[in-house]
């Protein structure tokens, strides 16, 4: 009985056990998801292989440290992309404020820079300066005068650029810029001009150079050379009438072949695309009379030679140069630079005096800037002249035209006026431009009439070599005595660019009766013949080669 009674509680335990074991394990099972996220965890990173120990390498200095530097326009991809791109206009620069504007409300002058008087009539908006741009000559110094009013209005449309603006067309632009500036222009260069060298153009060494500071460019002779001329005659779009000769029925083109060579030295051939290259983010400025516009004429031709996309190269304001407007710009935009003509016949005021009667009579002050003063401040490399408007009417005569503050002469001599006005823009050039700029002016270019002057009869049709001997290959006019003496008493910062004596040569590169389209049908007029300006291409492309050879002797 008691064992009966052991069993039965041995067998109740176990059935207990049982239950528990039991109920333990569906507690296990309903609640195996809680666990399964964890388990399967820890599954994956059983699965993971251990990492191979491997050495870094040592960090060069030129890559990038990404953790480090914000990624930019300019970083290490793009300026890779960058160097195969020869499009300028994809690359980001300072903008010229002209470039936006137009002289619609500009006024128009209808009178050649031949003309016996100059136009004084036009109206235009004052400009005021800072008194430190003012020659500190007279007392009645201010821009702002009221009888005084000259021919060449500023562009009231056209806004002073900001200071920033400045600077930009100034200041280098950043490392990064730089680089890729440079492979650009290695890909834009003309290589078959590299390839010739020096003596043919391209890119310039040191020893060239220095041979250039050596030698004395403007002493030497005309040479025939069938590969000139540089451009060819009736292709360049940017040629007036006036010296588009050979398109006005001129027969004979031997004129053209001529190329000044010194005796000294060899210049190098003009490279379009290195003069460009020199040129980059600057403003180049002629400023002067007819004599400047027609080698203004000639550079924009010789550049234009060196462009790809000639639809790179045009006038801001989108004028056609004619001789009734006085200010042209022409940007080249793989370049961001910009060639731009200024007319001034005298470099000083012109002016009109009203008298009592109510007649206005011009005058001219030799002690005052020309208002277009305000425009030379903002180019880098200025090419100045003056010269052929002093043997004009009024201003040969000198009869009540001299003005000295608020004095006119009721006669004064005009060479001694032409002495004073040209220290005046000496001294102006001294006081206010930077030594960084590169200022030229420009000599006497001769001129070359028979029997007459130009008002008179004077002629040079049918001449078609350049003269070879005679008084007028030494002559040297007086102007350019004077001025080589106000250079040297003045102490500016000036390169005389003296091509009076090559230009003596030169009795055949003259307009003379082609200054018009003449043709088989129509009768020539010999009376009134152009024998100041050149025919283009012709002896002005020289003057032109003479400042291209100038900055590769400066390295500029």
């Amino acid at each position: 009985m008691v064992a009966s009674s052991s069993h039965f509680t041995r067998n109740k335990l176990l059935t207990f056990s049982l239950l528990v074991l039991l109920s333990l394990f569906c507690f296990l099972l309903f609640n195996r998801s809680a666990l399964d996220p964890r388990l399967r965890g820890i599954s994956l990173i059983s699965q993971i292989p251990a990492p191979l120990l491997v050495s870094r390498p040592p960090h060069s200095h030129n890559e990038s440290d990404d953790t480090k530097q914000p990624i930019s326009v300019s970083s290490n991809f793009e300026e890779k992309a960058d160097a195969n791109v020869t499009d300028a206009s994809k690359v980001s620069e300072p903008e010229f404020p002209e470039d936006r504007n137009t002289e619609k409300t500009a006024p128009v002058s209808s009178k050649s820079d031949l003309d016996d008087e100059p136009t004084h009539k036009t109206s235009e908006p004052s400009v005021s300066l800072n008194e430190e741009n003012e020659v500190p000559i007279s007392s009645n110094s201010n821009l702002d005068d009221k009888d005084q009013k000259t021919s060449e209005p500023l562009d009231p449309s056209e806004p002073e650029l900001s200071d920033e603006e400045k600077i930009a067309l100034i200041t280098p632009d950043s490392d990064s810029d730089d680089k890729n500036s440079m492979k650009s222009e290695e890909a834009s260069v003309n290589m078959e001009s590299l390839k010739k060298g020096a003596e043919t153009g391209g890119l310039i060494d040191n020893a060239v150079a220095e041979k250039l500071r050596n030698c004395d460019m403007y002493s030497g002779k005309w040479v025939k050379d069938e590969g000139y001329p540089l451009y060819r005659a009736g292709s360049c779009p940017y040629v007036d009438e006036a010296f588009d000769c050979q398109s006005n029925g001129r027969p004979d083109s031997g004129y053209t072949q001529w190329r000044w060579k010194p005796l000294g030295c060899e210049l190098p051939r003009f490279s379009a695309t290195d003069f460009l290259v020199r040129l980059r983010g600057k403003r180049l400025m002629l400023v002067g009379d007819s004599m400047n516009r027609n080698q203004f004429e000639s550079l924009l031709c010789l550049l234009r030679e060196g462009l790809p996309d000639k639809s790179k190269m045009y006038e801001t304001h989108g004028y056609k140069i004619t001789k009734g407007r006085g200010y042209f710009m022409f940007k080249f935009e793989d370049y961001n630079c910009t060639v731009e003509f200024v007319r001034s016949h005298f470099l000083v005021r012109e002016g009109v005096r009203v008298n009592a009667q109510g007649n206005s009579n011009p005058t001219l002050s030799i002690d005052r800037i020309d208002k277009t003063a305000a425009r030379w401040l903002r180019a880098d490399i200025l090419v100045f002249n003056t010269g052929h408007w002093w043997t004009h009417g009024k201003t040969s005569r000198g009869k009540n035209y001299y003005k000295e503050g608020n004095y006119i002469y009721p006669k004064f001599d005009a060479v001694e006026a032409y002495r004073r006005a040209i220290k005046t823009w000496a001294t102006w050039i001294k006081n206010n431009m930077s030594h960084e700029k590169l200022v030229f002016y420009r000599g006497y270019s001769s001129a070359h009439f028979r029997g007459g002057d130009w008002d008179s009869g004077g002629s040079c049709n049918g001449e078609t070599e350049p003269v070879v001997q005679g008084a007028i290959i030494d002559s040297y006019p007086q102007k350019m005595t004077i001025v080589e003496e106000i250079l040297k008493e003045t102490r500016v910062q000036a390169v005389l660019l003296n091509v009076t004596r090559l230009t003596n040569f030169r009795k055949d590169g003259h307009p003379s009766v082609y200054g018009k389209n003449v043709t088989q049908f129509k009768k020539v007029s010999t009376r009134r013949q152009d024998c100041s300006h050149w025919c283009l291409p012709g002896v002005p492309d020289a003057w032109n080669e003479l400042i291209y050879a100038t900055l590769v002797a400066r390295q500029t």
